[in-house]
């Protein structure tokens, strides 16, 4: 199956690829706070991070939304994935 993203089209394994790269990012970004997180789910389609002085964690999607991107997380969090500095930000204060 094909979706089309904004101006192109993008097929299953392209959509699996464009994710797990926003998804890289973040996880460049959360680290660079002190938290721990790793690539989760079918296709590494989910990012799992936990800050361990806390033991708290959380589960970040990345998901198509409108002609870009964004990320999920609980709590009702919701970016475009060219914020993830800020992102992981927020996230540092969601599990501290």
């Amino acid at each position: 199956m094909r979706r089309v993203i904004g101006m192109s089209v993008v097929g299953g394994r392209d959509l699996a690829r464009v994710r797990r790269g926003h998804l890289a990012v973040l996880a460049y970004e959360v680290e660079r706070r002190g938290l721990a997180c790793r690539l989760a789910g079918p296709g590494e389609s989910v990012l799992s991070v936990r800050d361990a002085r806390s033991g708290r964690s959380a589960m970040v999607v990345a998901t198509p939304a409108g002609d870009g991107w964004s990320y999920l997380w609980p709590g009702g969090g919701i970016a475009d994935v060219a914020a993830a500095p800020q992102v992981a930000d927020r996230l540092a204060r969601l599990l501290a």
